[in-house]
Formats: structure tokens, sequence, C-alpha cells
């Protein structure tokens, strides 16, 4: 089979798995990588994401991972919502979840039919590798090269078919096949997702300070949300949508037709009150093949503490009573700011929980605060 022909065969096989845009690059196409990735660190714009900085030098040079790799193809797979996203944000009883979120886990759904993809470059006698973002391998630069779209100002890839909601995946193999050119940079003077984000995360146009992203404190981050960026929160508890939903690229978008990757309607806007009162078991259960799963119970709750106290709603108030006893000080100190935030008053007959978390200093600091503001 010539490698045009095995091309073609790629991609016939791509879109029959449900793959929007399938495109070819080489290993050596993104020497830009490495600088910015290299500047992102030396700010800290990685904050506590080690697994950035760790294999950095895999990261920047794609033929560092693997010198046998000749080509790289990039797959992108559209998860579009029905709806805009930001809607929820005006529900402020109901959480927040961002839209790649609310299906399956895309790492399962991509990864096997990556490989399925791939057999037919085993088939023809190549190596390969697959990669959906478990890896050090920079899929957007890569995507952008091999021509499926460019990295906007909110550094996430934008297609001019399917806006910013693409979910990417990578296929290394020493095939050389025949490559596509870059996509151009279509942003223009537009900075509609940089003003767009509630903590200010961007810095600069193309680049994102991970300690003031949303995503990033929800997700990643493991301690108590900073308090600076609490209120801006809203009731978003697992990630944020805000800089994606805002470009406007997306008029050109399309609802996903993935059934694996569509919001199921328990995740779609969940009421906090009932998000609030899960168990680890029960959490299990909800997320059991959501990504959320990832990041545990007591992180999710801290979320979900936080975004009560963001709700301006006093009759969620007693629904944080029972997490100033949880056995999280995580969790404890979400809900001692949230119960702060809505209902005060309640903070002197509850002071005696103050005195049991005394051995927790983080829970601790928080009623301090707690307590001073309500006396002042």
């Amino acid at each position: 089979m010539t490698p045009a022909a095995l091309r073609a065969a790629l991609e016939r096989r791509a879109k029959a798995l449900g793959f929007d845009a399938v495109a070819v690059t080489t290993p050596a196409a993104i020497p830009q990588a490495a600088p910015r990735l290299a500047r992102a660190l030396a700010d800290g714009h990685h904050a506590t994401m080690g697994w950035l900085a760790d294999r950095a030098a895999w990261r920047g040079d794609p033929a560092a991972l693997w010198p046998e790799a000749r080509s790289v193809v990039m797959l992108a797979m559209n998860y579009g919502p029905d709806h805009d996203p930001r809607a929820t944000l005006s529900r402020r009883e109901s959480a927040a979840i961002s839209v790649y979120a609310q299906g399956d886990d895309y790492h399962e759904v991509i990864k096997g039919r990556l490989k399925q993809i791939a057999g037919a470059l085993a088939a023809a006698g190549a190596e390969i590798k697959v990669f959906v973002d478990t890896a050090p391998v920079m899929e957007k630069p890569l995507a952008e090269a091999a021509g499926l779209g460019w990295q906007g100002k909110h550094t996430n890839l934008v297609s001019r078919e399917f806006g910013s909601w693409l979910f990417l995946g990578a296929i290394f193999t020493t095939a050389e096949l025949p490559v596509d050119g870059p996509e151009a940079d279509h942003c223009g003077s537009c900075r509609a997702c940089l003003d767009a984000c509630p903590t200010d995360a961007f810095p600069a146009p193309y680049r994102l300070d991970a300690r003031r992203c949303i995503s990033y404190l929800t997700i990643e981050h493991a301690g108590p949300i900073p308090r600076e960026f609490r209120a801006a929160m809203g009731n978003r508890i697992y990630g944020c949508d805000d800089c994606l939903a805002a470009c406007p690229w997306n008029k050109f978008a399309q609802a996903g037709r993935e059934a694996r990757l569509s919001a199921r309607d328990e995740l779609r806007a969940p009421p906090l009150a009932a998000l609030a009162a899960l168990d680890d078991a029960g959490f299990r259960r909800l997320f059991a093949k959501s990504p959320v799963k990832r990041i545990g119970r007591d992180r999710f709750i801290r979320n979900v503490a936080v975004a009560i106290g963001n709700s301006g709603a006093p009759d969620l108030a007693p629904t944080l009573v029972p997490l100033l006893g949880d056995p999280s000080p995580l969790v404890r100190g979400a809900a001692v700011w949230a119960l702060a935030r809505l209902d005060p008053g309640r903070l002197a007959s509850l002071a005696a929980r103050a005195q049991a978390a005394e051995r927790d200093a983080a829970v601790r600091e928080e009623w301090d605060v707690a307590l001073a503001r309500e006396a002042a």
C-alpha cells in the first residue's frame, strides 16, 4: 500500500469510528513548543502540576519522545454542547460541570478507537504508539501544525468548523505519510475569551496562568481554594467553560454526535444540595464513568461547599452543617467559609465545632476568619 493509500484508509476508518477530523504532521513540526513550555514553567504558570515539568524535553520535542517516529496522525472528535453552557451559571442553586465531563470519560472512549485505527498501520508493517492526553505529548500544537485548527488566545484549539469543542488524540508511527500544512491563526483582534475569564487567568493572549484558572483550582489543586478566587468560582464545581464558550467561532459549531460523550441528564445542572449529601460510595456511583471521579469525593465536596457559599440561598445553609463534622479537613474548611457567607448568625451557636477542629490548622483558620468577620 502506498503512503497516500494508507493515509486514505486511516481517514476512512477514523470517520467510521466517530472522529470528525483527521490530519497528519511530523514530529519536527512544533519547534515553538519547547521555548513556550520553558517560559510557562519558569513563570510558575503550571502551579502544582509537576508532571508538566517532568520530562519537559519530551513534551517540547516529539522526536525526543520517540526518535523512530516519522509521522503523527492527529484526530479530533467533536463534543460540542447542544446549548450555551454559561446558562447554568445563573442557576445558583445548581452545579455547573464542564461540558467535557458531563458524559463518559473521553480517555476511555477515544483510546480504544485510536488503537483500532492504528491497526491498519501495524498491518502495513509500521510501529505505532497512541496517546490521549495522558503522556508527555503536546496535542494542541501538533493539531495546529496538522491543520486541525489553531491555538486561540485562550490556549485551546479552535476550529473553523467545530469552534472550541474538540477532543484530541494522536497516533505516532514509523510510517511516512503525506502531511498537511498548519492552520493559520484566525483570532485577529478579538479578545472575547480573555475578557470572559472570571479570575483573569490570562496574563497575556496565548498565555494561561493555571494558578488563577478555575479549571485548575477545581480539578488539579489539592488544597483549599485560595480565598481570592472563591467568590469568582460561582457555582462551577468541576472545570470552567467560559473562555471556550465565549469564542465567536462557536457560531459554526455543532452538537457532538458521539452518544457516550453526550451529557447525562443527572449531570447537566445537578442540585447543589443533593451533591453536598454524597458520601464516598454515592460519589463513586454517580461518577463511575465520568472524568470527575479522578479528583475524589473530598476535593469534589470542597468545590460543592464553595458553590453553596456563593449561591446566595440561605435555605441551603442546613446542607453545610453536616459537612462541618466531615472526616476531611478540606471539606470542613470549605463548609465553614460557605456557612459564614450564607448564615453568619449560625456561627456562634456552632462555635463548639471550632474547638473540635483545633487540631486542623487550615480549618481553625477558616473559623477564625469567619468569626472575626461576624464580630466586626
